[in-house]
């Protein structure tokens, strides 16, 4: 179904839903109008398409009843999303390509394919590092554990301002403070080169200001989500955005050696910051920080945005959000405990992959630069699928009538204890195929932690998911510090990387068992010191 419709041409389909639309019908008070209150809507939006002799009947009724109707069939509307719901399985109507190209073509998922991109530039930015740190400490003769210092300094940056980016975007919201992020950490990435040359001061300053920047972009995700989605959608939004975070470093693992190959070390560096300042100039100009703000919305989408999340206790339906959060209450609650360890845990294991992984196939497997960053970049793009795919069975189960609370301890569950036994696996891995077969199966169920704790913030503390993103990031950081620098140390002391894997691993088991104890998919009163 085209996202466009002419109504001055036969009428191949209509849904019933759209002829609520006021946009489509500009009816006059008359005893012959279509009496809207006879018919419920919502109620048939069930029936799936109207065939095409229906929709050419109410188009006659039309021409019939209303004295504008050479004015209105010479408009061409756009109809978006409907009710129905983007993934749901057909129905005899066979609405499930119509659904498709409804919910593709709406505004809400064009904000979620910006903050996707945002994302994709935020790895790549990140991960370059982790490529070039193989010539540079050639180049100084830096050792193993100093080079895990050089790449954890991005992480001293990145532990500073996710609390306060997180107040910002609860109080500012997320479109703001998400360009203002992307355009300081587009110009550490480009200024790089200009301090690795200068002194490793410099250098170290840049990577910082690097993580101080990025620490805003996953709170600004969530707040921007949970503005523009129902909550329905909500796991499968977020699964979307994320695909970008993680291809963003199968783009930087990949990209980066190319590049270099022909623009020398600094090359990536340069290019990836060029194409931050050009997402912020589209995403300040094509975007809206909510739905109701957005002109270029169809009246159908925002009514239907609106509707779902009145009944789901949208972020809007209280007062501004302080500018000085309840953190003593905040962290008065053990749910609030359970996502800071989920993110600890998640960050420790994120970290520890992608900063080691081009090193670990080099040392270990004695594969070049370039093949060690294929293999590392594979997994990368086997957690955006599965991640995609977490996020449509969470909203399934859901919409089946799971628990919320159950929903999001079974993905936890498959995001912890996944990756904890393929990382055994890893361990016992003869050649580089196989390491990378186990390294993409750990990496992608690692993917359903996305539909576990990161949806989580949003649902239990929707006022606050911005400020609380911010806490368990900075627990996230702490935790990927350790993991990050404690690697270099650990395989030089013991000379081993597996035995850091199969400690990450217990890791892995403990933490799945934390949350599945404490965490909660209710929404928790933060507001009054009584525990919820």
């Amino acid at each position: 179904m085209n996202s466009t419709l002419s109504l001055n041409r036969p009428v191949q389909n209509y849904t019933l839903g759209s002829f609520k639309n006021p946009k489509l019908i500009e009816a006059r008070p008359s005893r012959h109008q279509l009496c809207s209150h006879l018919i419920d809507f919502s109620k048939l939006k069930w029936f799936g398409n109207v065939n095409s002799r229906t929709g050419s009947s109410v188009q006659q009724q039309l021409r019939d009843y209303s004295g504008e109707s050479r004015r209105i069939t010479s408009r061409r509307i756009r109809v978006s999303s409907n009710d129905a719901q983007f993934g749901s399985f057909p129905n005899k109507g066979g609405t499930e390509s119509s659904s498709f190209a409804e919910f593709i073509t709406s505004e809400r998922v064009k904000v979620v394919a910006m903050l996707a991109l945002s994302l994709a530039l935020c790895n790549a930015d990140r991960v370059v590092m982790s490529v070039a740190i193989v010539p540079l400490s050639l180049a100084h003769g830096w050792s193993r554990s100093f080079s895990g210092i050089v790449q954890s300094s991005f992480l001293w940056g990145y532990l500073i301002s996710p609390i306060a980016g997180g107040t910002l975007v609860d109080y500012y919201g997320g479109k703001a403070v998400m360009a203002c992020g992307v355009t300081l950490w587009s110009l550490a990435t480009f200024l790089t080169p200009w301090a690795a040359e200068n002194s490793l001061l410099a250098l170290l300053f840049a990577r910082a200001m690097l993580g101080v920047a990025e620490g805003v972009a996953l709170p600004c995700m969530n707040n921007m989500i949970a503005r523009w989605f129902p909550s329905t959608e909500r796991a499968r939004a977020v699964a979307m955005a994320m695909a970008g975070f993680q291809l963003g470093n199968a783009i930087g693992l990949t990209l980066s050696p190319i590049l270099m190959s022909q623009g020398g070390i600094f090359g990536p560096f340069v290019i990836f910051g060029l194409c931050g300042f050009l997402w912020v100039l589209v995403w300040l100009s094509a975007t809206s920080s909510t739905p109701d703000r957005s002109p270029q919305i169809s009246k159908y989408e925002l009514d239907y945005i609106m509707n779902k999340r009145q009944k789901s206790h949208a972020v809007e339906s209280k007062p501004k959000t302080k500018m000085i959060p309840p953190f003593r209450r905040l962290l008065s609650k053990m749910p609030t405990w359970s996502l800071i360890v989920a993110n600890a845990m998640h960050s420790w294991g994120f970290f520890v992959i992608l900063s080691w992984m081009p090193i670990y196939f080099n040392s270990v497997h004695h594969v070049d630069l370039r093949q060690a960053a294929w293999f590392s970049a594979v997994p990368w793009c086997m957690m955006a699928l599965t991640g995609y795919l977490a996020g449509l069975w969470s909203d399934t189960l859901i919409r089946n009538g799971t628990s919320i609370t159950l929903t999001r301890k079974i993905m936890q569950s498959i995001g912890f204890v996944g990756p904890a036994v393929a990382l055994v696996g890893l361990t016992a891995a003869k050649t580089p195929s196989t390491a990378s077969a186990w390294l993409s199966l750990a990496v992608g169920l690692k993917a359903f932690s996305h539909c576990g704790f990161l949806v989580n913030l949003q649902e239990i503390a929707p006022h606050y998911s911005g400020v609380l993103h911010g806490l368990s990031n900075t627990a996230g950081t702490f935790a990927a510090i350790f993991g990050t620098v404690g690697a270099g140390f650990f395989v030089e002391l013991v000379g081993s990387f597996q035995g850091f894997l199969l400690l990450t691993s217990l890791l892995y088991f403990l933490a799945a068992l934390f949350y599945i104890k404490f965490s909660t998919g209710e929404r928790v009163n933060f507001d009054e010191s009584a525990d919820s």
